[in-house]
């Protein structure tokens, strides 16, 4: 069972580098496994999920892309996914709201619709997560949308998931009345609701695992719902406590590794020993860096999730086996 069975917008951010798109877009196949219609949205401008499954740019506006895991009676769900900019979302809210079709779209060729998301801080982000907002609560305006069972985002970075999130408080500089103001109301009363989760990503190094901290913290200082941390890139624990010990002293038994190298057929010389043993060194150190770092993860008082690094790299077939991880410990 899932963690998370009320959630139905996963806003996943994450320091740069730590893997946040991959780690959104394997939960939205893992969402998907449950026989889910799911959205995948990113609003960096990065076309990040593009890359992540070897398609042609998305255009704004939701394609399929995949399907899900299959469930336990072979039945699976449908990934979508949908690249955000705020001049698509300023025109779609505009003919949405106030029926100005063909006038906003002469807005936007005079410049009206960049100088708009440019010149009033805030007013992009206001733009980006409502059209997130809009995606989880579908109405009659958006006729002919698909009702999605659940949105994944891929967010902003940690350092600016508070901010982009608390668009109450962006839009309180902006307007005190009118649309834009109640619409920024009822937008914050989903972001803090039991059906939004913000899910963290990080790898266990000092910079990232401390960011995390602190975006948690920032994020119930403005009363947003922390989901789970999601540690990535673990490395294997194929060695006994022991051998780590002695591989980090740089005292692992020389003619027990010649020995394994012999039984398995590998020609070797004093060279190619040398270089693993230099390799088992650092494997030990930075496991032990970890170790300590998955303390620290496990203080901060929110479910954690392990997702390994992969040798070959991310495509599309790392995607899924990351997803089974995922729903395998719970969080899809």
């Amino acid at each position: 069972m899932s963690d998370w069975p009320k959630v139905r917008l996963h806003v996943v951010t994450g320091k740069g580098g730590t893997g946040k798109s991959t780690v959104a877009s394997a939960l939205a196949i893992a969402l998907a496994g449950r026989g889910k219609n799911v959205l995948l949205c990113e609003v960096e401008g990065r076309q990040g999920i593009a890359r992540m499954f070897d398609v042609d740019p998305l255009p704004y506006e939701e394609r399929r892309l995949t399907t899900g895991l299959p469930n336990e009676s072979g039945g699976r769900g449908v990934v979508h996914a949908l690249h955000i900019d705020a001049e698509s979302a300023l025109l779609e809210y505009l003919a949405m709201y106030y029926r100005l079709g063909r006038a906003g779209r002469a807005l936007d060729r005079f410049g009206f619709i960049e100088f708009a998301t440019t010149i009033a801080p805030g007013v992009r982000d206001v733009l980006l997560s409502g059209k997130v907002y809009e995606a989880v609560q579908r109405n009659s305006r958006n006729k002919g949308a698909i009702d999605y069972d659940a949105v994944v985002l891929d967010a902003p970075p940690t350092g600016r998931i508070a901010q982009f999130l608390n668009v109450g408080g962006e839009v309180g500089g902006l307007a005190k009345v009118g649309p834009v103001k109640a619409q920024s109301d009822t937008m914050m009363t989903l972001f803090r609701s039991p059906r939004t989760a913000v899910h963290l990503v990080t790898v266990l190094e000092e910079m990232p695992v401390q960011e995390t901290a602190d975006g948690i913290a920032e994020l119930r200082a403005a009363r947003l719902p922390v989901g789970g941390v999601i540690v990535n890139q673990v490395r294997p624990k194929d060695l006994t406590p022991d051998d780590l010990a002695a591989a980090r002293a740089g005292a692992l038994d020389r003619g027990r590794v010649e020995a394994d190298l012999k039984a398995a057929g590998v020609e070797h010389d004093a060279a190619l020993v040398d270089g693993l043993l230099a390799e088992a060194q650092d494997h030990a150190v930075r496991r032990a860096l970890e170790d300590s770092q998955r303390e620290i993860v496990a203080r901060l008082n929110a479910p954690s999730y392990e997702l390994p690094r992969l040798a070959a790299g991310i495509d599309l077939g790392a995607l899924y086996e990351l997803a089974g991880h995922l729903r395998a410990q719970g969080l899809a």
